[in-house]
């Protein structure tokens, strides 16, 4: 498999007269139902059989079970069920509000999260993407823990990507991502153990030759959807959110070490940092 590649360009940082002690923080975002608990864990584990430390934090104040032993857990200082019975709200309520609540407590954790010396801080975030995404207070959060040799693996549901019309929307939630949280990103269809050889083909097809997932779209959909579509392509490809896609499976464990790499390409310049 091809390294996967990075957007937008621009956004690479450089680690030019910043420490070498310094942790790449990765954080794993995507909509509800994605697999980025169970990708953060393994990427955690790929990391940890390399011989890289590697700290795991949970940051879904919400979450009822995950499928790892975090490092550090929000839920430490934010849970959703106090915030509920505190507060007086439901759960949507809540989850906004422990979202900002996360943020005000981001200098604890930072806190602890010093305490570790590591290669990398691989972070779950929460289940509900918007609350991420969109919420002001996680800039903030990436901000206090570092921005600078911070990147985001944006995941993409495998049964909408393998459909043009759910391939062009899973862009677009993932471009939007990219420019409100300013980090590089890479862009990754999860589960790819769920795809059929010719599904993953055609997705790579698609993601590669912008005419061939218009010609998709125009067996899909009609003409009226499809010249909205084409619009929405070229501002995908004007910003550089359009391009090829890298496919991962904490079941199969693909795709980790082209993460590592990607990261690797990002923050120094394709070199292996030593393992702690």
């Amino acid at each position: 498999m091809s390294e996967i590649p990075f957007r937008p360009a621009d956004a690479i940082r450089s680690i030019e007269g910043m420490s070498v002690e310094e942790a790449f923080n990765i954080y794993f975002v995507g909509t509800a139902g994605c697999g980025k608990s169970t990708l953060t864990a393994a990427f955690d584990e790929w990391l940890e059989t390399q011989g890289y430390d590697s700290v795991l934090v949970n940051l879904d104040p919400g979450a009822d079970t995950i499928p790892y032993e975090p490092d550090v857990d929000i839920r430490d200082w934010v849970s959703l069920k106090e915030v509920m019975k505190e507060y007086n709200l439901g759960p949507n309520g809540a989850q906004i509000a422990a979202a900002d609540l996360l943020a005000l407590n981001a200098p604890k954790v930072k806190k602890v999260l010093d305490e570790f010396k590591t290669d990398f801080i691989v972070f779950d975030t929460p289940g509900q993407i918007e609350l991420f995404a969109f919420r002001e207070s996680s800039k903030k959060i990436i901000e206090c823990f570092g921005s600078e040799l911070a990147a985001i693996c944006f995941l993409l549901d495998p049964m909408l990507a393998r459909n043009p019309n759910g391939l062009i929307s899973s862009l677009m939630f993932a471009a939007t991502t990219n420019f409100r949280l300013s980090v590089p990103m890479l862009t990754l269809v999860s589960k790819s153990d769920l795809l059929s050889d010719e599904e993953i083909d055609n997705i790579s097809n698609w993601t590669s030759d912008a005419y061939a997932l218009l010609n998709a779209l125009e067996e899909n959909v009609s003409t009226s959807q499809n010249q909205i579509n084409i619009e929405i392509l070229k501002a995908l490809e004007t910003t550089g959110a359009y391009g090829e896609l890298g496919f991962v499976s904490s079941e199969t464990m693909t795709g980790l070490e082209d993460i590592y790499n990607s990261v690797q390409e990002m923050f120094g310049g394709g070199l292996d940092r030593d393992a702690r």
